[in-house]
């Protein structure tokens, strides 16, 4: 299959800027790591994803969707298909009596969010200021911080699934859990968002971020590549505390290290690569479970051709 040519045959509307091949995936990651896309693609409106979603399903195109690739590791061996980069960001608010309705599209970075709701005096959003992803990433794995989740302020979510056809769901529907939900199964791609929120003070939503910001500055290892926390939490230990009494904070496979800041992160030392990772993530899971009979599992995704 001539990925190129069925693209440029396609006709699509989206610039040729737009449209990379053989793309670094180390380039749109937070781990700066991953082999090439064989075609990347950056979209900003609905109508280029519908069209993508046409050629894709026409010509037996695999396809892949990311946002801003904080909780991604890409393979060495990149991605086969289209990598479509979902970049739309918009925002409304309105206002209804006691509540806040903020409706925002999907590829809108929740840092860029946190910001505009400050400016307009909204809380309720400050807890996960600091998560380095985008809405749409949040919502399809129910992101969470400081005791709050994304689900705790979703109202209902729009989306479209692989076929073109709009949906709504709300939040009973999108059946949340811990660092889930129901569109992880990768059936429906989030196009926006509506969020529930309040009117707050300035100084007081100002001083929460700042807070948040600060703990994670100090707790965190965000001087370095990663994708954010490596393992969930167990159910009745916390994984990071298991990784640490183990010995293995600082162990290093190649560039990837287990962070001597925080034990919960793999971090990119200096060019690791996704097999180093890998290798890295299997023999933590073999240590706790040798020496505490407990199974780990990973937050971040893997994607990719080894």
């Amino acid at each position: 299959m001539n990925i190129k040519k069925l693209i440029e045959d396609a006709d699509l509307r989206i610039e040729q800027s737009k449209i990379l091949y053989e793309e670094p995936m180390s380039k749109h990651t937070s781990f700066k790591i991953g082999g090439p896309a064989e075609c990347f693609i950056k979209i900003d409106n609905i109508e280029d994803l519908k069209q993508i979603l046409e050629v894709s399903k026409e010509n037996h195109i695999p396809l892949t969707i990311i946002g801003n690739g904080s909780n991604l590791l890409v393979l060495d061996g990149g991605v086969k298909g289209i990598v479509l980069k979902i970049q739309i960001e918009e925002c409304s608010i309105l206002e209804q009596e006691d509540r806040i309705k903020v409706i925002v599209s999907s590829g809108m970075k929740i840092g860029k969010l946190a910001r505009i709701l400050l400016k307009e005096k909204i809380t309720g959003f400050e807890e996960l200021s600091g998560i380095p992803g985008t809405i749409g990433g949040a919502v399809r794995m129910n992101a969470g911080a400081h005791g709050k989740e994304i689900k705790d302020i979703v109202k209902r979510v729009k989306c479209i699934d692989y076929q073109g056809n709009e949906k709504t769901f709300n939040n009973q529907e999108l059946e949340f859990g811990y660092r889930k939900s129901m569109l992880k199964n990768n059936r429906y791609i989030v196009t926006e968002v509506e969020l529930e929120l309040q009117k707050g003070n300035e100084d007081m939503i100002k001083q929460k971020m700042e807070e948040y910001a600060k703990y994670r500055k100090e707790k965190q290892p965000i001087e370095y590549p990663s994708a954010g926390s490596t393992f969930k939490r167990g159910k009745d230990f916390i994984t990071a505390k298991l990784i640490d009494d183990a010995g293995l904070k600082g162990y290093t496979i190649g560039g990837a290290e287990v962070s001597i800041k925080h034990s919960g992160f793999i971090i990119n030392k200096g060019n690791a690569t996704a097999k180093e990772i890998i290798q890295l993530v299997e023999y933590i899971k073999e240590e706790v479970y040798k020496k505490f009979s407990k199974k780990i599992e990973l937050e971040i995704e893997v994607i990719g051709e080894e």
